[in-house]
């Protein structure tokens, strides 16, 4: 449960800690107090929408703490075990959050940086919000649907039928478009499949392209390589005035001169030369000898190249991508798949389509029980708040073709008075009428669920007298299993709590007329002033607070 509220500079409140008790506790004052700050801030710090305009005026930040209790939520201490947030006790959850005028939001689980989906994650697990206008949002049949799939308990079940649901959708279009482009496709995979026979047959690749390059510009000159390399050999070698010839001659003359330091460093240097000049000529020599005149050769050479380059003028690529588009052409058929006609799909399709049929069965059987369920305890809650003989009925009207929620829409239908016909809520029930169904219907889903802080800010709007001091009994009854907190207006709501807080706001002339929220824990005395406050409005009587003592020692003797 909620032990531990701090706030401070969160829209008018500057500075506010609150320790919270388990029971029901209601929070009053006058209108425009601060009396749903409370619950924003609480909201603020469980995850929801950060706004800098929450920032009280003048403050560069705001920032919220909340420390709860975690008896019973061994679901809760696993869960921050897992992501490494829990404190050293492993028995508290202490949550902060800072909200700067930049905008920057920063938030902490047990001092651990955490994110706001975190921050979401372990709040549903803690506090559950019924919000001031629950009535209004029940009038729409998505809320209905809601509702009821919550207090089935068949949230995960309903999730797999919308999964199932979007699957069988995906596979039924792509059926149909395959089905409109039959012949298109055909057509591509015709020509993808001639395109890859013929690539394939001409069995290229990009190195072979350029070593017949190579082939055909040695193969197409080889006369005048030969011719060149021939010259060579006689110039270095086998003429009359050969160069190494010439080089012997001069090696042969300083060799018969007396030998001095520069004429030996001379000759080594010319014998390197004459070396250097006959691996020349051998290596000439052994080219002469490779390089043969052979027209077949040239020709199929020419062939192969005449070849490619058609290929490649065919497919309007560079002869050297052609073994790169037949691999694009082969992962395309791929991609295509087999051609069968569509009937693998199909079966895909009709196996998805039973799946969905199957899960979607099972939720309408859930919501057929929880159905009957709620509408016995809605019937039964109505009998208190001042509709004797009105009926609720959760009716599930037949989809045809069903959707992602199921094969049938929800609709909550009603009688006000014995005799009437069931008919839609929206069409029935009057302001009041719904504020009550609406308040019976939370209660009842607050009981089926597994927060252990319940919070109820003004669900008591459009109802009054008797039905009040109902509510009030029945919210305080909800007190001793659960935490409660409820944000009322109505006298007869908030003697039934069992602590009451006063929210008051005040204008501080001397900081720039700024107002300020505060709240203060009442003590007997008080509450009976603050009773009788709603009671009996600016002026308060005594036989005024007599009736609002009256109406505490009722509920103490309950």
């Amino acid at each position: 449960m909620l032990r531990f509220l701090s706030i401070r500079n969160f829209i008018i409140v500057e500075r506010m800690a609150l320790e919270f008790q388990p029971g029901f506790t209601v929070l009053t004052g006058e209108t425009g107090a601060g009396k749903s700050i409370l619950i924003d801030a609480l909201l603020l710090v469980l995850g929801e929408r950060s706004d800098t305009g929450q920032i009280r005026h003048g403050c560069d930040l705001t920032e919220v703490s909340a420390e709860f209790d975690l008896t019973g939520l061994p679901g809760l201490r696993d869960w921050l075990h897992q992501h490494d947030l829990q404190d050293e006790d492993h028995s508290g959850y202490m949550v902060r959050r800072v909200v700067e005028a930049s905008g920057r939001s920063r938030h902490f689980i047990n001092g651990h940086p955490a994110t706001l989906q975190q921050l979401r994650t372990a709040g549903e697990m803690l506090v559950e919000i019924h919000g001031q206008h629950a009535h209004q949002s029940l009038l729409r049949s998505s809320m209905q649907r809601d509702l009821l799939d919550a207090f089935s308990g068949g949230g995960e079940q309903v999730k797999a039928v919308a999964a199932a649901w979007h699957r069988w959708q995906t596979l039924q279009q792509r059926r149909i478009d395959r089905e409109k482009n039959v012949s298109a496709l055909l057509q591509e995979r015709e020509q993808l499949s001639w395109q890859v026979r013929e690539l394939s047959a001409l069995n290229f690749s990009a190195g072979e392209w350029h070593t017949l390059q190579a082939d055909h510009h040695r193969a197409s000159h080889a006369a005048s390589l030969m011719e060149a390399a021939q010259m060579g050999v006689e110039c270095l070698s086998e003429h009359e005035v050969a160069a190494l010839a010439r080089i012997n001659t001069v090696i042969s003359r300083l060799k018969g001169v007396p030998q001095d330091a520069v004429i030996r460093g001379v000759l080594e240097m010319l014998d390197s030369a004459r070396i250097q000049l006959q691996e020349v000529t051998h290596a000439l020599e052994r080219y002469q000898q490779q390089l043969e005149i052979d027209p077949q050769q040239l020709q199929e050479i020419e062939e192969r190249l005449q070849a490619i380059h058609a290929a490649a003028r065919k497919y309007h690529v560079a002869p050297d991508a052609l073994s790169g588009l037949l691999d694009q052409a082969i992962r395309r058929l791929e991609l295509l798949g087999p051609e069968d006609g569509g009937e693998k799909l199909a079966t895909e399709e009709a196996a998805a389509r039973e799946e969905y049929l199957r899960l979607a069965r099972e939720s309408g059987l859930l919501r057929q029980r929880a159905g009957a369920m709620l509408s016995q305890q809605v019937t039964a809650s109505m009998q208190m708040l001042a509709m004797e003989g009105g009926e609720f009925s959760v009716s599930l009207i037949p989809l045809e073709q069903g959707n992602a929620h199921g094969l049938e829409q929800i609709e909550f239908q009603v009688s006000t008075h014995q005799g009437q016909l069931l008919k839609p809520l929206a069409k029935v029930a009057s302001g009041g009428e719904l504020s009550r169904i609406s308040l019976a219907i939370q209660v009842i889903m607050s009981k089926t669920g597994t927060a252990p802080t319940l919070i109820f800010d003004e669900v008591d709007t459009g109802i009054g007298g008797g039905v009040a001091e109902i509510v009030g009994g029945l919210l305080r009854k909800l007190g001793q299993e659960r935490q409660v907190m409820c944000v009322t207006h109505l006298p007869q709501v908030a003697s039934a709590g069992d602590w009451q807080w006063r929210v008051t706001k005040s204008a501080d002339t001397g900081d720039q007329g700024k107002v300020t929220s505060h709240i203060e824990k009442l003590d007997a005395q008080q509450r009976i002033e603050e009773i009788a406050r709603m009671l009996g409005g600016i002026r308060i009587t005594d036989v005024t607070r007599q009736h609002a003592a009256e109406m505490l020692q009722l509920h103490d003797r309950k």
